[in-house]
């Protein structure tokens, strides 16, 4: 249990306290008292605390449903078709200007309004600061659709969840593996 959890349990049982002292305070006291009046706001503490345990078991009930495999996790094997200049844009946060890892990274890469789903990979042997321009390969999903939109410089930026976090262009196609 972490520290919050620890704190958050400790502060409901006090609340509980206090309210189960406020419903005896106010049954022992006579009615139309001031006493009674404080047992009554004594007991009102406890209900933001059910509130917080009924919304704590509804969520606890609508677990999100599991996330389909993506497309990419069915592939052998990382195949690229573009070699691109990409620059990540640098993090708004210090604690978050960490170097990019290597391995693979999935993303959208959009041209106009128009978005395709794409993979890089970052080498082992290096990874990079966000800011600085990197040459990467990159894998379409879709390369019979994406390709002919991704012409050699050609400018485009990067889409991760909701935010544009990079900008590249293209530099040139990458010819398959010969097996």
């Amino acid at each position: 249990m972490t520290t919050i959890q620890s704190r958050r349990k400790l502060i409901v049982i006090i609340l509980l306290c206090v309210a189960l002292g406020g419903a005896a305070m106010r049954q022992l006291a006579a009615p139309g008292s001031t006493l009674r009046d404080i047992g009554t706001l004594l007991m009102l503490l406890w209900v933001p605390i059910i509130g917080n345990v009924i919304s704590w078991l509804i969520s606890r009930l609508r677990r999100p449903a599991p996330m389909a495999p993506s497309p990419f996790d069915e592939r052998p094997a990382f195949e690229p078709q573009l070699l691109v200049e990409l620059t990540l844009r640098p993090p708004k946060l210090p604690a978050e200007d960490i170097p990019v890892p290597a391995g693979e990274h999935r993303c959208a890469l959009v041209v106009g309004n128009e978005a395709f789903s794409a993979r890089w990979w970052v080498p082992a042997d290096r990874s990079f600061r966000r800011g600085s321009p990197q040459a990467l390969e990159v894998e379409f999903l879709a390369p019979q659709l994406a390709l002919p939109k991704f012409q050699a410089e050609a400018g485009f930026r990067m889409l991760v969840g909701e935010s544009f976090i990079g900008d590249g262009r293209v530099l040139r196609p990458v010819e398959p593996a010969r097996p």
